[in-house]
Parts: C-alpha cells; sequence; structure tokens
C-alpha cells in the first residue's frame, strides 16, 4: 500500500466535498434550465425562436472562455479563482432567477458561463495540485468524476421537482445557496500547495483568438440546428472558427508564454483522452436531450417522473466511476477501463435504439443502466489521465481542456444530433402515409429520435477505438516525482 505524500494537505477530503459541491453546480446549470424552459418562456412572454438563446448564452460564454479561466486559476490562484467564480456565479443565478424579461434573463445566463469558466476548471486543477499520492488521487478523481457525470441527470430530476412544485425561478435561486456552502468550505479547508502558479504574462493574443473562435465554433452548430447546414450564416461561422483557431495554435506555437502550451494537448494520453471525452458527451447529451423529448412527449410522463426516470443512470455512473473505476485505475492502464467503458455505454445506447410509441419503462431501464455504468467508468481515468504528468503550473489550464472538450462535446451534441433527428422525422412522414394523423406524428418523432440515438451509439464505439488506440499511460504510479523544469518526469505505466 502507498504511503501518502508528505506535501498532502491535511484537509484534502473536506476540501474535496466543497469542490464536488462547486462542480455539481455548474454541471447541474446545464440542464436544469432545459426543464424549466417551457415554464419561463410562458411567464417572460418571449418567442420560440429566442428561447434557445437562454442555453446558447450560457454555452457561448462558458465554452469560449473555459482556456482564459483555467489560465487564470493558474496565474492568479487556484482558490481564490475559485471562490470569486463561486459568488459571481451565485451573483448571475440570482439575477436570472428575479429576470423581469427576456433579456436580463439572457444576460444572466451569459454571466453564469463567464464565471462557471473561471470556476470549473479552477474546481479541476485543485484537485489535481491537492491529491498527489496515486490511490488517494483515483478515488478523488472517482467522486469527482461521478458528480461530473450524473450532475446533468441530477439537473433534469431537480429542475422537474423544482419547477412542478415551486415554480422556474427556483432553478436559478438553487445555486446560491450551494455557493454560500461551498464558498465557507474553500476559506475554511482549501490550502492551495505553495508554488506551482505561473508567473508569466497572460497571452492576450491567444485568448481573443481561442475565445472567438470557441464561440464561432459553438455558435455555428447552434445556427446549423436552428436553420441548416448549408445556412450562409452557419458556414461563414465555420470557416471563422476554422480561421481563428488555426491561428490560435500558430500564435501559441510562437510566444514565449502561451496561453495554452501545446505540450499539454500534444501528450498522446491528454491529447486522446481530450478527443474521447468530447466524442463519449456528444453521445450523452443527445441521450439526455431525446430521451427527455421522448418521455415527455410521446409516453406522457410529468417533469418529476422524467427526471426520476433517469435516476438509475445516475446510480449506474455513480457505481461504475467509485466502485469501478477508482479500484481498478492504479492496477490496470487507463485505456483498459476507457475502451470498455465507453463499449458497455455503447451497449445501453443500442438498447435504446429500439424505443417505439408504446414502449414500456422495462425497455429503456436496462439501456440507462449500461449507459451509467459504462460513462461512470470511463470517465473517471479519462479525467484524471488528462492531467496526468502535466506541469503543476500547468494544471489549471489542463482541466480547462477537460471542460472545453465537455463543452464543445455538448453544443455539437444537441445541435447535430437535433438535425439528424428532424431530418430523420420529416423523411418518415411521406413513406407512411396509410397511418392515422395522429399515430404518423407520433411515430415519426419517435422515429427521429431513434435515428439520434444510433449516431449517439456511433460516436460511443469512435470513442471507445480512440482510447483503445491512442492511450498508453495512467497505469499504476504513486507520489510523482517532479523533474528540474516542473514537468513531471516520466515515471513507468503499465502500458500493454
Amino acid at each position: 500500500m502507498s504511503q501518502v505524500a508528505p506535501q498532502a494537505d491535511q484537509n484534502r477530503w473536506k476540501a474535496l466535498a466543497f469542490i464536488a459541491l462547486a462542480q455539481l453546480m455548474v454541471v447541474l446549470d446545464a440542464t436544469i434550465v432545459n426543464i424549466a424552459l417551457p415554464s419561463a418562456q410562458k411567464s417572460l412572454g418571449f418567442s420560440d425562436t429566442n428561447r434557445s438563446w437562454v442555453i446558447t448564452a450560457y454555452a457561448l460564454a462558458f465554452g469560449g472562455l473555459l482556456l482564459f479561466g483555467g489560465r487564470i486559476a493558474d496565474l492568479w490562484g487556484r482558490r481564490r479563482t475559485f471562490i470569486v467564480g463561486l459568488v459571481g456565479f451565485a451573483a448571475a443565478s440570482a439575477i436570472g432567477g428575479a429576470s423581469q424579461n427576456f433579456g436580463m434573463l439572457v444576460g444572466a445566463r451569459a454571466l453564469q458561463g463567464v464565471f462557471g469558466a473561471l470556476l470549473a476548471p479552477a474546481a479541476l486543477s485543485l484537485l489535481t495540485v491537492m491529491f498527489t499520492d496515486a490511490h488517494e488521487r483515483a478515488k478523488a478523481f472517482g467522486i469527482y468524476g461521478a458528480v461530473a457525470g450524473g450532475g446533468g441527470a441530477i439537473g433534469l430530476i431537480l429542475g422537474g421537482v423544482l419547477t412542478e412544485y415551486l415554480n422556474w425561478r427556483w432553478t436559478f435561486y438553487i445555486n446560491v445557496p450551494f455557493a454560500i456552502l461551498a464558498v465557507a468550505g474553500a476559506i475554511m479547508v482549501i490550502r492551495e500547495p505553495a508554488g506551482g502558479l505561473n508567473r508569466n504574462r497572460l497571452d492576450i493574443p491567444g485568448v481573443l483568438l481561442v475565445s472567438s473562435g470557441l464561440v464561432a465554433l459553438v455558435y455555428g452548430f447552434t445556427k446549423a440546428a436552428e436553420t441548416s447546414w448549408s445556412n450562409g450564416t452557419t458556414i461563414g461561422l465555420f470557416v471563422a472558427a476554422a480561421v481563428l483557431l488555426a491561428a490560435f495554435v500558430a500564435v501559441e506555437a510562437r510566444v514565449k508564454a502561451p496561453l495554452l502550451p501545446l505540450r499539454v494537448v500534444l501528450d498522446r494520453n491528454r491529447g486522446g483522452s481530450y478527443l474521447a471525452l468530447g466524442l463519449a458527451i456528444i453521445g450523452m447529451f443527445g441521450l439526455f436531450l431525446f430521451l427527455t423529448y421522448y418521455m415527455q412527449n410521446i409516453l406522457r410522463y410529468s417533469p418529476v417522473m422524467t427526471g426520476v426516470a433517469f435516476l438509475p443512470m445516475v446510480v449506474g455512473m455513480i457505481t461504475g466511476s467509485t466502485q469501478i473505476g477508482a479500484r481498478l485505475m492504479n492496477r490496470v492502464p487507463a485505456r483498459y477501463l476507457m475502451a470498455p467503458g465507453f463499449l458497455v455505454a455503447a451497449a445501453g445506447m443500442s438498447i435504446l435504439t429500439q424505443i417505439k410509441v408504446d414502449s414500456s419503462y422495462w425497455l429503456i431501464l436496462p439501456g440507462l443502466v449500461l449507459m451509467g455504468l459504462g460513462m461512470g467508468t470511463a470517465f473517471m481515468p479519462a479525467m484524471s489521465l488528462a492531467t496526468f504528468r502535466v506541469r503543476p503550473t500547468d494544471a489549471g489550464v489542463a482541466s480547462a481542456m477537460v471542460n472545453t472538450s465537455q463543452q464543445v462535446g455538448g453544443a455539437i451534441g444537441t445541435a447535430a444530433l437535433s438535425t439528424v433527428a428532424t431530418a430523420a422525422t420529416k423523411s418518415f412522414v411521406p413513406s407512411n402515409p396509410h397511418l392515422p394523423p395522429q399515430l404518423l406524428a407520433a411515430q415519426a418523432q419517435v422515429h427521429g429520435f431513434a435515428h439520434a440515438i444510433w449516431w449517439s451509439f456511433g460516436f460511443l464505439l469512435v470513442a471507445a477505438v480512440l482510447s483503445g488506440i491512442l492511450l498508453n499511460g495512467g497505469g499504476a504510479q504513486n507520489h510523482l516525482p517532479v523533474g528540474a523544469d516542473g514537468e513531471l518526469v516520466d515515471v513507468p505505466v503499465m502500458a500493454h
């Protein structure tokens, strides 16, 4: 049994509780507002066209500023950035809950995204620098991975309960007590390890290029879902994103103190884990989106019932993360957990492609359990590997890359799979003219959902293959030694 590294923080487990609480708050917000959106729309009287902006404003600000937030944490201090992020997120949530009109609501959502982009990478990088022993690190990442993975489904449950029994404004107000508790905990128990801060100047050109590039990319996918892939604005946004992100890579290769040192993403294990995570999130977000619509519109579940129906997936995710992933992470290479985990999740997804207009919950249940178990098992080593052997001065920006791959994956999943489902629904109608109109509409919708879930299945399969091919590190390691240049030195890893 490995010894805890001498510099391990006494309060690290208490700190983990507050870090996980803050992460839960950020992840909840990606789905909790979705359930409340119809009620908010009725209350504030905004159009269907404007409705998507309540989701998009958060995604654009969050996804566009994550790398900036990660580097701010490295420069300014992770604990300080964490606390500022919490306070700002709570204030933005209070504004959202008190919104009197559409503009105020969208502004509050964008502000939530800005402070979320500070908070999320600071939380993960605190975990990275506080847990230095391999076995403890595995447990900590298991808990964090379960929260990060299951938070979206918990958001659906909480959103349903709050909307049904209180009102939509509480889906915002609920963040305030969460944040107060997490700030109090951060002040009392989080102590950032001495050293490990990056004293270089901030790379302003890098910030502007990557933020505008990611915003253009996320907005491009959103626009494609609203209009079409061939729309002039959609194409223009994708071209702008490609040019800006290519310019960002060129700048980062040349500047003395880059926002994102290319060594962070060019490492085979870290780069592979970012890619696999992003693809898996595309599939997972597709599942949340279409199963929510299916349960509410076709099976006529209430918002609360819909949330409760997702609970087995949350239980599976917590079990996979803490009982399988955390226990095996230091015994086998990460790819032996990630590849099979994504395959099990894909198997669950394949069951869910069989949904019909009159399917019973007993068809959905095994699919959700397998999805949860698989994703939980794969998420935890993926998050740990994403910050594996990174320099302490790059911990924030490496953590931000994890969140960026999740945010961009979520945006792509929601937008791209929505267009796939819509196209399949439209093609179903003319080929089945003999069906009664009401049944035809329902069957066409379910056909669209099932078609999109097949695509989600494909994304998970690709994530599994990439995990098996690209990853070769992350086996049993104890406390990792640091070289003279600050890079964690290579240690033997289980690569076979």
